[in-house]
Parts: structure tokens; C-alpha cells; sequence
């Protein structure tokens, strides 16, 4: 049984989500986000890869990177959250989502997209609706500089 299934999502309300199918224990590997590997060249130079519209981008070295643009690529449907339950990880040029909370079934699927904070930022309005949320979809090691009250609630942690 997968640990997943596609709904409308709460977060963005014009697409779809991953909902937990059952309840998952945190440390789950979840899913695999896959696509096509790329050189960082030819991003660099295709007009596929501009701020204007969606990207799902993951660099995986120096020189790769992983265009997981395509319909067949379902962990694409997992919606950022600033109090996200899960997170990306890699080795090599792979990438997959492991949950990092537990997660109840029935419960959106979501992971800190890890935007960096750049003159770009205010491009991508977080729709969230979380408690710590900054309005924007930025990494949360970042967030303080859009929020100064995040600066105070990271020196508690």
C-alpha cells in the first residue's frame, strides 16, 4: 500500500497534494521525487528554468541538478510548509521524502522547499496559513531577515 494518496490541497487551493494514506512514523522514506537529470549549463541557458513560472529544481552537485518537472514525478504535488512533516533527502544524484514528525493519515504532505532569501523572494507568496509562517516561501534559516520576531524565536532553539 502506498503511504500516500492525491487530493485537492488545503495549502494550495487551485491544486492537488500528497495526504497520508495511513499514519507514518517519523524517519519514513515516503517517496522518491524523480526526473531528468540536467547540467547546471543547460539551465543556465534554457528559458524553462526562469522564476516566472513553477520549477522543481534540485541541485545535486556541481554540474547536476534534477528537473522533476514532469506529470510522472508525484512527490511534485507536495506543497511547501513553514511548519512542514516532511523533508528532502539525497545521495548521489537521487532524491526522496522521509517524514520528519509522525504523521496522521489523512494529514497534507509538506516540506520546507529551502528557497534561499534573495532580491527575488517576495515571487513566492507561501500560502501555508501556518502560526510561524514569514509569507513567503523561504528557507527557514532565512526567514528571520523577512520577519524579525523569527530572529527571536530561533535563539530559544
Amino acid at each position: 500500500m502506498k503511504l500516500y494518496k492525491i487530493k485537492k490541497s488545503n495549502i494550495d487551493r487551485k491544486g492537488r497534494g500528497l495526504y497520508a494514506s495511513k499514519d507514518i512514523k517519523a524517519g519514513t522514506k515516503i517517496i522518491d521525487y524523480i526526473g531528468k537529470i540536467v547540467t547546471n549549463k543547460q539551465i543556465d541557458e534554457s528559458d524553462k528554468y526562469d522564476n516566472s513560472k513553477p520549477i522543481y529544481l534540485f541541485t545535486l552537485n556541481k554540474r547536476y541538478t534534477l528537473d522533476g518537472d514532469f506529470p510522472w514525478n508525484i512527490a511534485g504535488l507536495i506543497n511547501h510548509s513553514c511548519d512542514n512533516n516532511c523533508e528532502y533527502e539525497g545521495k548521489g544524484l537521487k532524491i526522496w521524502i522521509t517524514s520528519v514528525k509522525n504523521i496522521k493519515k489523512g494529514e497534507e504532505l509538506t516540506c520546507d522547499y529551502g528557497f534561499g532569501y534573495d532580491k527575488d523572494y517576495k515571487q513566492f507568496p507561501c500560502k501555508c496559513r501556518e502560526k510561524n509562517c514569514c509569507g513567503y516561501i523561504v528557507r527557514a534559516e532565512s526567514r528571520w531577515r523577512i520577519n524579525k520576531k523569527f530572529a527571536i524565536s530561533n535563539k530559544k532553539n
